[in-house]
């Protein structure tokens, strides 16, 4: 099996990466959204955008 960032051959201890580095550049990649599956439907965002903003309304409401 090889590496899905640098096409190295995977180790054991970091399976499917074959370093810490690799697995460290792909987590980084799903925090900053680069996985992300791109939409061309504009109600998608709307209601990404609506469900952030009652999360936020949520947070700012005493316990």
């Amino acid at each position: 099996m090889t590496c899905p960032i640098c096409q190295r051959a995977s180790t054991s201890e970091y399976r499917p990466f074959c370093s810490k580095r690799c697995a460290d550049v792909d987590l980084a990649k799903w925090m900053t959204g680069s996985y992300a599956i791109p939409s061309q439907d504009p109600d998608d965002a709307d209601a990404v955008i609506e469900a952030m903003e009652d999360a936020l309304q949520q947070q700012d409401k005493p316990h």
